[in-house]
């Protein structure tokens, strides 16, 4: 037996409600006694399931609400013998219910689509052998194989060389994603390249995918500013238009001199028209559909309220490494003492530097490997903890490290000019000599992402003020802040000083905004009005975060911003368009050139319309101020 979803039925009794209206209409017409028959029952149909739902809601509740008022402007139609327009009445609401189900429904789907592309089942690798077990019994450490063209079953590390992954449900991103050994892998996500093989770091239920899930579902439960207090203004408005509707009955009928059928007829329709229900619809469809939007994009949102704080921002703190930028040291100038050995140097130097797994030498590493032309592996190579790295070649003795551990002699006048420059602008400075010679030295920094500059830009364009807060030293705050162009720049701050400082904009520009992706950003994250928190950072940044980026992608934020103040534009249009037309309909009613059919339209035509323009927050938003591309290759000076 086939069974429907409650949005199936509801517009399968839109139908019949719609095809009783033609038919009873039109032996209604002609007098055949069956017309008026078909259309009660039509009416039946049609009401059934949002009477239902009213009459629940008044009883369980105590709330009063739009439901119950279409219910007795239907019943009090047929009272009159008014049966086509009660049928009327019935079919249009029961319409505009279904589209309301419908766009619920459609900007629910993400999380649905989510949910569906959770593995239940994986591949267990043991003894040569593969086991196909349920993903729930999987235990940290446990092996599994990944064919081409599965989802990923559960969090863990690449075991094979290489891996590509698409993981567009995640970041929103439609280009694959290169892994390499150790890469992190996300369940959920889809393997696109060859088959290989993962080790389980995570059970099931703490999978970044299970908490994109829930955070999604939470935010879809958790109404808007806008949206709950309308739900109150419902109950209230309800309960006054009840009042008001036997005024408008009695006051005409005894001091105007109009018949009782007139001044009846005229109760009902105020009943119809005075109905809130296209302005209780303002907000909820708009705000799902914009939590939709984002989260299809990679931008979690835990509730519509965050939306709409996000679209009054004022002023907005970012966390320096990792957010506005890379997170990791890149050698941004290298300048070889003597050109004629400068070959020799970068082969010394990578020789030595990949033995390290610190950050400087990584970074070192990456910006010469493709550089060198002999692989000295016969180089003998020690590390020199706090200071650098050593080595011997050919009875050649070379160091790479700090000025004191790498050189003897002080650097001439030129080479102190230059290396003092790059100090200021707060970069780290690394020496290469050999046999105590300086034959280079090298400036790195945590530069900037590519986008960085144009979100700051943006926001500034906005009249939105910026603020940059770092543990680190000075001069790299300075430098960093100000090529971005920050506002205003505060280095060397601990949690608690990044916390007071949270608060006190918060108390200068009222609505303010935190990014960050450490646990020392969590406090500061947790005080501002909108916390949003890198989703590549730590889980306590997450968890404490009103906002995720899923992606360590700056101009999401944009994206964000500017979904927000169309969610907040659309809204307003909606409660003014739906006011104006319950007044508009209302006075109507009074003068008496409106009659019921028209009321309905009117009545419900906007409730529709208000339902659509929610339902333009599932397209995607088109920046008005691009940010910098995503990829884009960091111009690194005179390597």
């Amino acid at each position: 037996m086939i069974r429907l979803t409650k949005e199936q039925q509801v517009f399968m009794a839109t139908t019949i409600c719609g095809l009783s209206l033609i038919v009873g209409g039109i032996l209604n017409k002609v007098g055949h006694p069956s017309g008026a028959v078909i259309l009660v029952a039509g009416m039946i149909i049609g009401g059934f399931h949002q009477t239902v739902d009213g009459i629940r809601d008044t009883i369980e509740d105590r709330h009063l609400n739009v439901d119950l008022l279409m219910a007795l402007a239907a019943i009090g139609a047929c009272l009159i013998h008014y049966w086509f327009e009660g049928t009327m009445l019935t079919f249009i609401f029961s319409l505009s219910g279904a589209l309301e189900e419908y766009a619920t429904n459609k900007s629910k789907k993400e999380i649905s689509s989510l949910i569906q592309m959770q593995p239940e089942t994986a591949l267990l690798l043991k003894d040569g052998q593969t086991k196909e077990v349920p993903v729930a019994e999987l235990k940290i450490g446990d092996v599994l194989m990944v064919p081409k063209g599965t989802n990923i079953p559960i969090d863990g590390l690449l075991l094979d060389a290489n891996g590509t992954i698409d993981e567009a449900a995640i970041t929103g991103e439609s280009l694959p994603v290169d892994k390499h050994r150790n890469g992190e892998l996300f369940g959920g996500t889809l393997n696109v390249g060859n088959a290989f093989t993962m080790k389980v770091t995570k059970e099931s239920k703490d999978t970044l995918f299970s908490k994109i899930i829930q955070l999604v579902d939470e935010a879809q439960n958790t109404p808007s500013k806008t949206a709950s207090f309308l739900d109150k203004i419902e109950n209230v408005y309800v309960k006054i238009v009840l009042l008001v509707v036997p005024l408008m009955i009695l006051i005409p009928y005894f001091f105007f001199g109009w018949s009782w059928d007139e001044s009846f007829y005229r109760g009902m329709v105020l009943l119809v028209v005075a109905s809130p229900c296209a302005l209780v619809a303002s907000a909820t469809p708009a705000t799902l559909s914009a939590i939709s939007n984002g989260a299809k994009n990679g931008v979690l949102v835990k509730g519509g309220m965050y939306l709409e704080n996000l679209a009054d921002l004022k002023a907005i703190a970012f966390d320096k490494t990792g957010t506005l930028t890379r997170g990791v040291p890149t050698v941004t100038n290298s300048v070889f003492v003597a050109e004629s050995a400068r070959q020799q140097a970068i082969d010394c130097l990578v020789a030595i530097e990949q033995k390290s797994t610190h950050p400087l030498a990584t970074a070192i590493t990456q910006a010469f490997s493709e550089k060198v032309k002999e692989q000295l592996t016969e180089m003998e190579v020690s590390d020199q903890t706090g200071s650098g790295m050593e080595g011997d070649l050919l009875g050649e003795h070379w160091k790479v490290g700090k000025q004191s551990f790498a050189l003897k002699a002080p650097l001439s006048k030129t080479e102190e000019a230059k290396v003092e420059q790059f100090q200021k602008e707060g970069k780290t400075v690394i020496f290469l000599s050999r046999n105590d010679q300086l034959m280079a030295y090298f400036a790195l920094l945590d530069v900037p992402k590519p986008e960085a500059k144009e979100v700051i830009e943006y926001f500034q364009t906005q009249k939105i003020h910026t603020t940059m807060l770092t543990g680190d030293h000075d001069a790299t705050a300075q430098a960093v802040g100000n090529a971005l162009g920050i506002d205003e720049i505060y280095a060397g701050c601990l949690p608690q000083e990044k916390t007071n400082i949270i608060m006190e904009q918060k108390k200068q520009f009222g609505v303010n905004a935190m990014v960050g992706d450490g646990i020392n950003d969590a406090p500061a994250l947790a005080n501002a009005t909108v916390g949003i928190a890198m989703g590549q950072g730590t889980d306590i940044a997450i968890d404490v975060a009103d906002v995720v980026l899923m992606q360590n992608r700056l101009e999401k934020l944009q994206m964000s911003h500017q979904l927000a103040k169309k969610l907040k534009k659309i809204i307003m249009q909606n409660i003014i368009f739906s006011v104006s037309v319950i007044i508009l309909l209302i006075l109507s009613n009074f003068i008496q050139i409106i009659n019921l059919p028209l009321g309905v339209i009117g009545h419900e035509g906007s409730t529709i319309l208000v339902i659509l323009n929610g339902l333009r927050l599932l397209k995607t938003v088109k920046s008005a101020h691009p940010a910098a591309p995503c990829i884009q290759k960091e111009e690194v000076s005179q390597l």
